[in-house]
């Protein structure tokens, strides 16, 4: 009898496990988000099979969520996904298939908090001016600035003041976006949801409820790419200030995600990286700092130049396809960006046989025996400020190719550029790297694959 209910025992613990460990999938069709917070204690999408594919639907970012105190990061990102295989100390590879907008109107513009209606930080904790709730529920009632309301004391609720903002028409081929006036921002107002094409299980209020119009006619081409993709950071924070420059409001914040310096330095994973380079076609191989990785993915922009200067841009919805494998034993500090050739610097983009031929005919004659065999590389860095985004991303290099600083700054100013992705303080430093080291980096079949 004992041995019976060993046994069943033991086929019931297996039981467990099969349940705890579902079988990972070859593609994961994505439409749950979270509430802003990346926590690496929560459950996991997934698993997805090392060489698998996401599919998302995902969200508009910044003014949605910013518009909408239940949600904590200030971004409604897709939840995490599990990649099989992925264990702490490794890298994902995410080469971004295919980015499609579904949103059919935006509505963006510079932003003002409002001091009343927050306790230290307007993204994070949010309060409610009249009944003093923290992370009110609120409701849309009626359009323009006072539209967000408090359900439970109906006063106006939002943290931030557009103080100079626009609405969008989007081309439904994907090309040209048009600001409209004021008719046409009321028009789109009232039937905002149905303009911006929110996934039915977000919870964000929409921006262009706002009808914002205070750019009118201006033509801009669309070239659409992801904000926020990345890793789930090793601590929980908002998914907004995964990076070093929106981090440091984390900073001793008065909440329950304040972070100590060190603390931001080692858990985050810069997944809020606005780069307008992080588009379809593109790599990006991030660290992992959780089991499984936990990818997520938001934030996608329908146009942006460098900089993000006005601190907010197109948000859309819209319809992700990656591609996911991992990368044994390759320990990072942040991501790595593998941008599209024509998106590289001009001093950084792949040489040309005749390139390549000169360049040997000239070293001969100065009696040097070899030409480096290299490819572009480009290190994300971020910082409080530029200058030390660039500092972080010059040291993530250092490190990463066990080079000097100085070496790794002459490269990039030879043979590469230093760009910014997001100011105050997100930049990549771009470069050429040898062959040899990105074999002894562990990146190399990567990045041979994005360019030869």
């Amino acid at each position: 009898m004992t041995s019976e209910l060993q046994m069943l025992e033991k086929e019931g613990k297996q039981s467990e496990d099969l349940v705890q460990q579902p079988q990972a999938v070859e593609t994961l069709f994505v439409n749950e988000f979270i509430d802003g917070i990346l926590d690496p204690q929560q459950n996991m999408l997934g698993p997805v099979k090392d060489g698998g594919t996401i599919i998302a639907n995902t969200t508009p970012g910044c003014w949605g969520p910013m518009l909408t105190p239940t949600i904590r990061g200030g971004h409604e990102v897709t939840k995490p996904v599990f990649i099989e295989g992925a264990e702490v100390g490794d890298a994902i590879v995410i080469r971004i298939k295919s980015i499609q907008v579904t949103s059919v109107a935006t509505a963006s513009g510079h932003d003002e908090a409002i001091l009343d209606r927050f306790i230290g930080d307007p993204f994070v904790s949010v309060k409610c001016p009249g009944c003093g709730k923290l992370h009110p529920s609120t409701v849309v009632k009626g359009i323009g600035r006072q539209a967000i309301r408090c359900s439970t004391c109906d006063t106006e609720t939002s943290p931030f003041n557009m103080t100079h903002g626009y609405t969008m028409a989007l081309d439904h081929k994907g090309n040209i976006g048009v600001t409209v006036g004021r008719e046409g921002a009321r028009r789109i107002a009232l039937d905002a949801k149905n303009y911006m094409r929110t996934p039915e299980n977000s919870v964000q209020n929409p921006a262009v409820a706002l009808a914002p119009s205070d750019l009118v006619g201006v033509m801009a081409r669309m070239r659409p790419f992801l904000g926020q993709l990345g890793t789930t950071p090793s601590k929980a924070m908002p998914d907004s200030h995964n990076a070093g420059d929106f981090g440091s409001f984390l900073i001793g914040a008065p909440h329950e995600y304040a972070f100590t310096q060190t603390e931001l330095d080692t858990h985050r994973t810069d997944g809020h990286m606005d780069i307008s380079r992080v588009r379809e076609g593109a790599t990006i191989i991030c660290p992992v700092k959780v089991p499984g990785g936990g990818v997520y993915i938001g934030d996608m922009h329908a146009m942006q130049g460098d900089g993000e200067i006005a601190g907010h841009t197109t948000d859309v919805a819209g319809i992700v396809q990656l591609q996911v494998s991992v990368l044994k034993k390759v320990a990072l500090d942040g991501p790595v960006l593998l941008p599209n050739t024509e998106d590289l610097p001009y001093t950084a983009k792949p040489f040309t046989k005749e390139e390549k031929r000169r360049a040997r005919e000239l070293a001969e004659e100065f009696g040097v025996k070899q030409v480096e065999e290299v490819f572009p590389v480009s290190i994300i860095g971020s910082g409080t400020t530029l200058n030390e985004a660039t500092t972080n991303a010059i040291s993530r290099a250092a490190r990463l190719f066990e080079m000097s600083e100085p070496e790794v700054m002459n490269r990039a100013t030879i043979t590469g550029s230093i760009e910014i992705g997001r100011h105050p303080g997100v930049v990549t430093a771009t470069f050429q790297v040898p062959k040899t080291v990105l074999k002894k980096a562990k990146i190399y079949k990567p990045v041979k694959k994005q360019y030869d």
